[in-house]
């Protein structure tokens, strides 16, 4: 096996020259427009307890998280699969603001499978989280922002998907659902597995009121014709989803508003189910199949932390987003130096990179020349001073 030494696990990577250049300069982009909106940056630890990752809503990452113990302690630790209960952990636990915050991260995370066929196990995540505001507009803020940095990486066309939790979750309540049932109607849901669904709900003791409006959230997706017909078939049980309407029909108003952004709406869009509690979102563009970028409100997830606080954000999956960058052409300029013992040379060179250039000088005996370093220039002594003149200037 010596010679398979260089094999890594299945799912995961790692970046060479450029695409490691691409994925930090875009790194640098995201970090810099989330600061202009006031998002500022935390960096959370790559490993911590498993009571802390796995805590409240962080439960449904049980099955994706790398479990060890901890030599120092004899405790159970966990690799995060996922930054956002860490955020959570550290707004509600360690800046205990009264105000609402605005954090942003990105990190490598780490699953125990891909989530897709053929997928990567270690994706780069970055994210915004914002917490303390209940309200409508702090999605709607989140969701722009989500589309602002698309829009930044140069991707157009983007298409939204916007659900609602609150809406299965009320009517589930109403029917007096098992948790048995319950799951197994909301993963027929998510398939649109129509016939399933009157299976489910034909088999059990459910009202025929109530079973008439869990089926038709199958149904109840499209424009914003949604909204008009959802309260028409949900009217007697307006009282319970009303609500989870009203909020998504006003975050309706603005993100349809968006340029080059086609919005559509779907009742039955549940991802996140257990984790999220109310608007759901995920970003599509042409020509993948699996979303962009996803998010949604997950309030009181700080609780276990010690403060309950409103909260809502995205994340995105920062090599995945780099695959779907068009790549411009990386034209590798630099200055090339001889090797030398010249106090005016080293002078010279750390002037230059001052300036923000880059220079690479040669080291004794090496083999190839400064084009093959990627060099366009090179430093001459011209008139007793080191210049800097194009490449095969003599």
């Amino acid at each position: 096996m010596l010679e398979n030494r260089w094999l890594l696990p299945e799912g995961i990577e790692e970046l060479l020259p450029p695409q490691a250049t691409r994925l930090e300069t875009l790194h640098r982009r995201l970090v810099d427009l989330y600061d202009s909106w006031g998002y500022e940056l935390v960096m959370p630890p790559f490993i911590e307890y498993i009571e802390s990752l796995l805590t409240g809503t962080g439960n449904d990452l049980d099955l994706q998280t790398f479990k060890l113990i901890d030599q120092l302690t004899g405790r159970l630790m966990g690799v995060r699969a996922d930054m956002t209960p860490q955020v959570a952990r550290i707004d509600a636990h360690r800046l205990k603001r009264d105000v609402p915050s605005r954090l942003c991260y990105l990190g490598t995370v780490l699953h125990t499978r891909p989530q897709a066929h053929g997928g990567t196990r270690s994706p780069v995540q970055v994210g915004a989280e914002l917490y303390g505001h209940p309200g409508p507009e702090s999605d709607i803020e989140v969701l722009q922002l989500m589309v602002e940095t698309l829009r930044s990486v140069g991707l157009e066309r983007i298409h939204l998907d916007l659900g609602h939790v609150g809406v299965f979750r009320a009517l589930a309540c109403r029917a007096g659902l098992s948790t048995e049932l319950e799951g197994a109607l909301f993963d027929a849901l998510q398939r649109k597995a129509m016939p399933e669904i009157e299976a489910l709900l034909a088999t059990h003791d459910i009202s025929a009121a109530n079973a008439v409006m869990l089926k038709s959230l199958a149904d109840l997706n499209g424009g914003g014709d949604v909204f008009g017909r959802a309260r028409a078939v949900l009217a007697p049980a307006m009282a319970e989803v009303g609500p989870a309407l009203d909020n998504l029909q006003r975050i309706a108003e603005t993100v349809e508003g968006l340029a080059d952004v086609e919005v559509h709406f779907d009742l039955a869009e549940l991802r996140g189910y257990h984790y999220h509690t109310g608007a759901v979102f995920a970003a599509f563009v042409p020509g993948r199949g699996q979303a962009v970028a996803q998010g949604g409100r997950y309030d009181d997830i700080g609780r276990v932390f010690g403060r309950a606080r409103p909260a809502t954000g995205f994340s995105i999956d920062l090599t995945a987003l780099l695959a779907l960058v068009p790549e411009q052409p990386h034209v590798r300029t630099g200055i090339y130096a001889p090797w030398s013992d010249d106090t005016a040379l080293a002078c010279r060179v750390a002037a230059l990179r001052k300036q923000g250039e880059r220079v690479i000088q040669a080291l004794p005996g090496q083999g190839g020349d400064a084009a093959a370093m990627g060099c366009d220039r090179q430093l001459l002594i011209e008139g007793g001073e080191w210049q800097v003149v194009p490449l095969g200037a003599k």
